[in-house]
């Protein structure tokens, strides 16, 4: 199964209110008019495009280490994915499909990483629940996400919405501001510049792990001419 199929079939049941899920209509009318929102908003336009170079960055994965941009696209291409949290279903199932994916993305000679604004406690429970062998980069206040053109704040209704199902970002990410970043997914070449990229402001679409392969292709064959 497609990694949207199996995303489709988790919305149906979470929106139908299909055991064990009991979500009142109005959380979900809820939900829906956020993202048309942020969807008519225009907001995914501002994101990096293919063609447009990455900006540099430092950020630390769920140890403590400090992981740069540099350094993993002196290794090969580089696979970013923003990741919204382990509160996210949609996210984990994204993660947990890129899993599998990882290794012909390491045959293309490719590293992958998330960034999301988690704090590293949950990155690490991200990590043991999805079964990743991939690292987690803390993000903090969506820095380097609003440098992709990703970050947006959640409107005050969705922020009241969140606190009563006790989904209290400030507490997940050790910042208060209530943003997020846009899921999205990028291939960098070992240059900066951006192969592909996939931008969606509905959180409930994301792409398939086989459509990077073409652009890791090309920045294989880049590489070794």
């Amino acid at each position: 199964m497609s990694l949207q199929a199996k995303l489709d079939a988790f919305k149906a049941d979470f929106e139908t209110g299909k055991p064990p899920y009991n979500v009142p209509p109005a959380v979900i009318e809820t939900m829906r008019r956020a993202t048309a929102e942020l969807i008519a908003s225009g907001a995914a336009r501002q994101a990096l495009k293919a063609g447009e170079k990455i900006p540099a960055f430092t950020l630390a994965d769920p140890e403590g280490n400090e992981v740069s941009s540099a350094d993993l696209l002196a290794k090969g291409p580089l696979v970013i994915t923003f990741y919204r949290g382990v509160w996210c279903p949609y996210c984990n199932m994204e993660l947990q499909a890129l899993q599998e994916a990882l290794p012909q993305l390491q045959a293309l000679g490719a590293n992958l990483i998330a960034i999301s604004p988690q704090n590293p406690v949950n990155s690490r429970k991200s990590v043991r629940q999805n079964k990743l062998s991939f690292p987690i980069l803390s993000d903090p206040r969506n820095e380097v996400a609003a440098a992709f053109g990703l970050r947006f704040a959640l409107p005050d209704y969705l922020v009241e919405l969140y606190k009563s199902l006790k989904n209290d970002l400030p507490s997940f990410n050790g910042d208060p501001s209530w943003t997020l970043p846009m899921p999205a997914r990028f291939v960098v070449g070992q240059d900066g510049t951006i192969l592909y990229a996939e931008v969606n402001p509905d959180y409930t679409r994301r792409p398939e792990p086989a459509d990077m392969l073409p652009a890791l292709r090309r920045a294989a064959g880049a590489t070794a001419a």
